[in-house]
C-alpha cells in the first residue's frame, strides 16, 4: 500500500511543479492542428517507434528493459541477465517475428528470440508492427513483429565515445564506439563488454525457517535472506559497420555482429543444493554479418541483401552425485548456420501508387546432440537431430491514396517452409484523416497469417512431432489516433487501437505416457483486447522541458479449444504468463545540461497453469517496478562528458516474472561517458 501510495504522491508532485511553472511563465497555449504529410507506405499500420534517445539512454539496458518499460509487450524473464522472452498481444514467444537489417533473429530451433542478448546500445532504428501490420514485412507473427537495425551515424571525420559503468553486485559494463566519415564512408566499430557475480540478496518466500525451543517445540517461522547463486554472466558485443555511399543513388553496406556469452543459470528458490557442487553453465558464440545495396531513383528503387549467422551453442550440468567427483549429468551441444538473401522493388506511379514486392530466402542446417547420451556403436548421440531447412517468403502489395485523406492498401505474402506451402496470407489496411483539426486520424486492418512449427517442434528426440499442422489465424484491427501542438510550446499526441485475434492448431508441449514431452496441436485461442498510447512534450521556458509516454494493454487471451479430458479445467481460461493488464510511464524532466527520468511499469497478476488455479505456486502477483535517473552533461572545447546515476526498482519491490526464479531488489549503478572532439562534426 505505501508503495502504491508513494508512486501516486511522486506523479502528484511533478504534475504541480509543472503546472506551477507553466503559471510562473503566464504561457497562453491555444490548440492548432499539426499537418504533415503521411508516407504511403505506412497506410493502415499499427507501429510504434521507439525514440533513439531511449536505446541509447544507458548501456546496461538489453532490448527486453526498453521493451518493458516503453512498449504494452509483455517481457517474460527469468532473471537477470538470463532468458528474456516477450508476449505480444497475449501470444506465445515464438508468435513474435523479429528482424535485424532485414535478417530473421528467430532461433530456428526454438522459433523465439532472446532479447537479454541484444543490447539496446547496438541498435538504433526499433519499430513493433502489430498485429496484422508484421505482415507487410514476415509471416508468421501471430502477435506481431520487431524490426530492430542499425545506420549510418553521419560522422564528418575521427569520432570516438566510451562510457563505464559501474553497479551493485559487482557489475561493470563497458561501451566503446570508434567512427569515422565523410561524404561518401562511413565506419563504425562497437564494443561492449558487460560482466558481474549477480549475487544479489533477496528474501526467499518459497523457503520458510523453523525457530524451536529447547523442547524443540517450534515458537517461531521466518523466510530465510539468501543469495542468487550460480547466476554470473560475462557477455562480450562486437559491432562493426561500413557503408558507402556513391552519391549518385547507391549505397553498398556492411553489418558484422559477433557475440561471445558465458553465463550460468541460477538456481531455483526452491532449490537446496550446495552450489558449490554443481555447475549450471549455457555458453554461445553467434556471428551475424549482413550485406546490402541500396539503388535509389525518383520513381523507383531495387535493394539486395545477403547474409549468414553461424550459432554455437553449448549447455552443461556437472555436478556431484554425492562421491566427491564432479559428473557431467547434461552436454548439450547445438550449431546453426544459416544462409539469407532478399530482393527486393519498389515503384511509385506519381504520389498516389506505390507498388512493392521482394523475396526472401533463410537456409538453415540444425545439429542439436546430448553428447552425454551414446549408443554402444559408433558413440553416436541419439538425443538431438540434424536437419536443414529452406525457408521461402515472396510478398507483393499496391498501396493507392486518390486523396489526401484517405488510403488503402493491399497485401500478398506466401510462404514455403521445406517442402509445405502456406495458403496466400493476405492483408488489408485503410486509413484516412477524420478531421484535419488535430490530426485525427481511423485506421482499419485485416489479416490471415500461418506460423510453421520450428524444428525442435518436429526434430527434437525424444518428443519432436513430425505430424504438426502449422498454426493459423485471423487477426483484426482498428483504431483512431490524434496529434495537436503548438511548435516550441507543447506537443500531445495519442491512440487507442482495438485487436482481435482467433488462433487456430496452437502448438502445445504436453507430457506423454512415455515420460516425456510431445507437442501437439490442442488450442484454439482468441486474443483480444485494447492498446491505448499517449505522448505530451512542454517546453516551460527556454530551458525547461518535460516530456511524458504512457502504454497501456489489456489483453485477454483465452483457450476456446476442446478438452483433452473430462479433467481438463483449462478451457475457458487465460493463458498460462499472460497477464490481462500492462501498463509502463516514462517522465523526463530536462533543464540546462540537467536530465531526471522516471520510468514505472506494471503487470497484472500472471497464472503459471493453463486451469488458472488461484493456489501459491498457481499464480504470480501484480508488481510495480519504478527506475529513476539523474544525469549532468558538460562540454569543454576537447570533449563532452556525462555523468549519470540510476537506481533500479526504486521501492524494493519484491515480484517474480517467472514462478521460483529471483529477482534483485533495489539496485544502483553509476555511468561516466567521454566523446573526445577531434573534428566538429556535421
Amino acid at each position: 500500500m505505501f508503495k502504491r501510495v508513494a508512486i501516486i504522491m511522486l506523479c502528484w508532485v511533478v504534475a504541480t511543479i509543472s503546472v506551477a511553472t507553466a503559471q510562473e511563465r503566464h504561457y497562453d497555449i491555444d490548440e492548432v492542428a499539426v499537418y504533415g504529410v503521411r508516407p504511403i507506405g505506412d497506410i493502415g499500420v499499427q507501429q510504434t517507434k521507439l525514440d533513439s534517445l531511449v536505446l541509447k539512454e544507458t548501456i546496461s539496458l538489453s532490448m527486453a528493459d526498453v521493451l518493458a518499460f516503453n512498449t504494452p509487450i509483455f517481457v517474460k524473464s527469468y532473471g537477470r541477465a538470463t532468458l528474456s522472452t516477450v508476449s505480444f498481444r497475449g501470444t506465445s514467444p515464438s508468435h513474435t517475428q523479429v528482424t535485424w537489417n532485414g535478417m530473421k533473429l528467430n532461433n530456428p530451433m526454438l522459433g523465439m528470440t532472446d532479447f537479454s542478448t541484444i543490447p539496446s546500445y547496438f541498435i538504433d532504428d526499433a519499430t513493433l508492427l502489430h498485429g496484422t501490420s508484421s505482415v507487410n514485412e514476415t509471416g508468421g507473427g501471430l502477435g506481431g513483429a520487431i524490426k530492430l537495425s542499425t545506420t549510418p551515424a553521419n560522422y564528418d571525420g575521427l569520432r570516438l565515445q566510451y562510457v563505464q559503468g559501474i553497479g551493485s553486485f559487482r557489475t561493470f559494463d563497458e561501451f566503446l564506439r570508434i567512427g569515422w566519415g565523410n561524404a561518401h564512408w562511413q565506419t563504425s566499430t562497437r564494443v561492449s563488454l558487460s560482466t558481474s557475480p549477480n549475487d544479489f540478496k533477496y528474501v526467499n518466500r518459497d523457503k520458510k525457517i523453523n525457530v524451536y525451543d529447547e523442547q524443540m517445540n517450534i515458537i517461531d517461522q521466518y523466510y530465510p535472506v539468501e543469495r542468487n547463486k550460480s547466476g554470473a554472466y560475462r557477455d562480450l558485443h562486437i559491432l562493426q559497420e561500413v557503408y558507402y555511399n556513391t552519391g549518385r543513388g547507391d549505397r553498398i553496406g556492411l553489418n558484422a555482429w559477433y557475440v561471445n556469452s558465458n553465463r550460468e543459470l541460477a538456481m531455483l528458490t526452491t532449490d537446496y543444493a550446495d552450489d558449490t557442487k554443481f555447475d549450471n553453465r549455457q555458453r554461445e558464440q553467434t556471428f551475424r554479418g549482413v550485406v546490402s545495396w541500396d539503388h535509389l531513383r525518383d520513381v523507383w528503387s531495387i535493394s539486395a541483401n545477403g547474409g549468414y549467422v553461424y550459432t554455437s551453442m553449448a549447455y552443461d550440468y556437472v555436478r556431484d552425485p554425492g562421491n566427491g567427483t564432479m559428473t557431467p549429468m547434461t552436454r548439450s551441444r547445438s550449431k546453426i548456420n544459416t544462409i539469407y538473401a532478399k530482393a527486393e522493388g519498389k515503384y511509385f506511379i506519381g504520389n498516389r501508387w506505390l507498388f512493392t514486392a521482394n523475396l526472401a530466402m533463410h537456409q538453415h542446417f540444425v545439429e542439436s546432440r546430448d553428447k552425454n547420451i551414446i549408443l554402444q556403436e559408433g558413440n553416436k548421440a541419439i538425443v538431438g537431430y540434424n536437419q536443414a531447412r529452406v525457408e521461402l517468403s515472396g510478398v507483393v502489395s499496391a498501396k493507392w491514396q486518390p486523396i489526401d485523406r484517405f488510403g488503402i492498401s493491399a497485401v500478398l505474402r506466401e510462404e514455403l517452409f521445406g517442402t509445405q506451402l502456406s495458403p496466400i496470407i493476405p492483408a488489408l489496411f485503410i486509413d484516412g484523416v477524420v478531421s484535419r483539426r488535430g490530426n485525427i486520424t481511423a485506421k482499419a486492418s485485416l489479416s490471415r497469417n500461418y506460423r510453421f512449427p520450428s524444428l525442435n517442434d518436429l526434430y527434437f528426440l525424444p518428443g519432436g512431432n513430425p505430424n504438426l499442422r502449422s498454426e493459423s489465424g485471423w487477426t483484426y484491427d482498428a483504431g483512431l489516433s490524434f496529434k495537436v501542438g503548438k511548435e516550441g510550446l507543447y506537443s500531445l499526441s495519442g491512440s487507442a487501437t482495438w485487436f482481435d485475434s482467433y488462433i487456430h492448431d496452437w502448438i502445445l508441449w504436453l507430457p506423454t505416457t512415455k515420460g516425456f514431452f510431445s507437442p501437439r496441436n490442442v488450442k484454439d485461442v482468441h486474443a483480444y483486447g485494447v492498446e491505448l498510447k499517449a505522448s505530451t512534450s512542454v517546453q516551460f521556458a527556454r530551458e525547461w522541458t518535460l516530456s511524458l509516454d504512457a502504454n497501456y494493454s489489456w489483453t485477454p487471451s483465452i483457450n476456446c479449444g476442446e478438452k483433452l479430458s473430462d479433467a481438463d479445467r483449462s478451457v475457458g481460461k487465460q493463458l498460462p504468463y499472460v497477464p490481462l493488464h500492462t501498463a509502463n510511464i516514462n517522465g523526463r524532466l530536462a533543464w540546462r545540461g540537467w536530465a531526471f527520468s522516471y520510468k514505472w511499469c506494471y503487470y497484472s497478476e500472471r497464472y503459471t497453469m493453463s486451469s488458472n488455479d488461484y493456489t501459491l505456486s498457481g499464480r504470480l502477483p501484480d508488481y510495480f517496478m519504478s527506475n529513476i535517473s539523474l544525469e549532468k552533461s558538460l562540454s569543454f572545447s576537447w570533449a563532452d562528458l556525462s555523468v549519470k546515476g540510476t537506481i533500479n526498482n526504486l521501492f524494493d519491490e519484491e515480484y517474480l516474472s517467472v514462478l521460483s526464479r529471483p529477482m534483485p531488489g533495489i539496485n544502483f549503478e553509476i555511468f561516466l561517458s567521454i566523446t573526445p572532439k577531434f573534428k566538429r562534426g556535421k
